[in-house]
């Protein structure tokens, strides 16, 4: 598989993970037996993240991505299963949260390839 690709995977599962865990720590108010999937789901939200390091995706693409999409994910998943407020406002949120990261990742392709090039 391309490593670009893989890392990509694993940047999603990291952030599924992250946001498995926020959301069962709300639900373990109710239920404390799932504390133990919210420890689980952010140890592997850390594991899987330093895989997306080994790769050699780099660190502000990589932990921006993830925090950002876990803000994103965990206000929807939270309005959602909880019935939590989601407001206009907080949707426009999420589109900035999202342009962000589409601009940190350009940057950082766009660096990538002119060193890449100065190199050769």
């Amino acid at each position: 598989m391309n490593p670009r690709l893989r890392g990509w995977l694993l940047l999603l599962a990291a952030v599924l993970a992250e946001v498995t865990g926020s959301i069962s720590m709300k639900a373990a108010l109710d239920d404390p037996r799932l504390y133990t999937i919210t420890g689980i789901a952010y140890a592997g939200a850390f594991v899987l993240l330093s895989g997306v390091l080994r790769l050699g995706v780099p660190l502000g693409v990589a932990y921006g991505t993830w925090a950002a999409a876990g803000v994103a994910l965990t206000a929807i998943g939270s309005a959602v299963l909880f019935g939590e407020p989601f407001t206009p406002l907080m949707g426009m949120g999420i589109v900035l949260i999202a342009a962000g990261v589409l601009l940190v990742e350009l940057g950082s392709s766009h660096t990538r390839r002119a060193r890449d090039t100065v190199e050769l």
